[in-house]
């Protein structure tokens, strides 16, 4: 009787292997390998915070029955008596807003953070906490009400790039972390449609920012360059550029999570926002007219997202490694259909229902005029 031959059982790749073979599948290693990738579910890496999000472009495809948004009207008004945030008028609190002319600093009235906590910590088995000792200010862009950053002018909106430096450089005088930003829109929880942002200063290194830390600081001592300027390197010329100009950067970050998230780099060395001089202050405030035209342009409506600067935290040494950059997150993956981050991504990682390249190349097409790099990209897509 003849005994039967045995099969011996497929090996499945590991990790490495079908990474090697995913690049030889695309025929090389790029362009070609991450055009071959967006045809296929697949994750990619953030160095920035050292984690994987999944990305699957099909999804796009699919039938939507859920929630439809509805965009809210823009104020009309250039001065509205009923506005919390508008120059002379009265807020919550009682107190009078001076009748500012550009821009105004205060406190918030509702703060989240406050300077005078006591030193206090509870350490029980695994219960830990402490007081967090900050402050939170709110900062107004314009003394008008119907306004955004994407519809001020240049030098408008240079001035509240020096309010954001300036804001910087005394709070942190105090404060180990600075965190500037921007809720646009009811969407991103806005409560007040007057231009502004906030500014929270604390005492401790919150979680995003430690670990933007450590990694930028591994990154430093494995290659001796900044991380993210390295990657504005690797990017130069390529398909996930917005726009740029002689000092700043805007890419749809390969790792991107929301579906038209960008990141602001500046193409120079720089820590925090009190380090750049006017003309680098001039050429942010039109990079952000730019980048926020397009998101307004895109769908048609103003459109709605958080941002805010990360630069490196105020603890009395060099901080080498640290590269000043701005997250912008948007929240919408079409004109009405808001992208949410529940189920699998609140489960397991971030899940992205839309390439990052196809991304840029939307917000590419959505800016106004262009410079003669954007003409050129235009055509050699024709």
């Amino acid at each position: 009787m003849t005994t039967p031959t045995r099969q011996r059982p497929r090996r499945r790749p590991d990790r490495a292997t079908r990474h090697v073979q995913a690049t030889s599948a695309a025929g090389a290693t790029g362009a070609d390998a991450i055009a071959e990738l967006a045809h296929h579910p697949h994750r990619r890496h953030n160095p920035l915070l050292d984690e994987w999000l999944l990305v699957s472009s099909e999804r796009t495809q699919r039938p939507w029955q859920g929630r439809h948004e509805i965009p809210p009207a823009a104020p009309v008004l250039e001065f509205d008596p009923t506005c919390y945030l508008c120059p002379g008028n009265r807020r919550a609190n009682g107190q009078t807003n001076p009748a500012y002319d550009d821009t105004f600093v205060f406190t918030n009235d509702f703060a989240a953070l406050r300077p005078d906590a006591p030193d206090l910590r509870l350490e029980q088995g695994l219960l830990r906490a402490e007081i967090e000792a900050g402050t939170c200010r709110v900062l107004c862009f314009s003394r008008r009400h119907d306004l955004t950053l994407a519809r001020m002018d240049r030098p408008a909106v240079h001035r509240v790039v020096d309010l954001w430096a300036d804001q910087t450089a005394e709070l942190g005088e105090r404060f180990q972390w600075v965190q500037v930003f921007e809720n646009r829109g009811e969407m991103m929880g806005a409560s007040n449609p007057h231009p502004h942002g906030q500014i929270w200063a604390g005492s401790a290194l919150p979680y995003e920012a430690d670990r933007e830390d450590r990694n930028q600081l591994a990154h430093l001592r494995d290659h001796g360059s900044r991380l993210l300027l390295d990657y504005a390197a690797q990017e130069a010329g390529g398909p996930r550029i917005v726009v740029e100009n002689e000092e700043w950067l805007v890419v749809v970050p390969f790792w991107a999570a929301w579906p038209y998230e960008t990141l602001l780099i500046p193409k120079r060395p720089t820590d925090r926002l009190p380090g750049l001089d006017a003309g680098r202050r001039d050429a942010l405030a039109a990079i952000l007219i730019d980048l926020l035209g397009a998101y307004d342009r895109l769908f048609g409506l103003s459109f709605p997202y958080s941002m805010g600067w990360h630069q490196a935290p105020f603890r009395g040494r060099p901080e080498d490694h640290w590269q000043l950059h701005a997250h912008f997150f948007p929240p919408l993956l079409t004109a009405n259909v808001r992208k949410f981050m529940v189920g699998y991504e609140l489960l397991a990682e971030t899940q992205r229902d839309l390439t990052a390249e196809d991304a840029a190349e939307r917000l590419r097409g959505a800016l106004d005029g262009g410079s003669s790099r954007r003409r050129a990209r235009k055509a050699a897509a024709l």
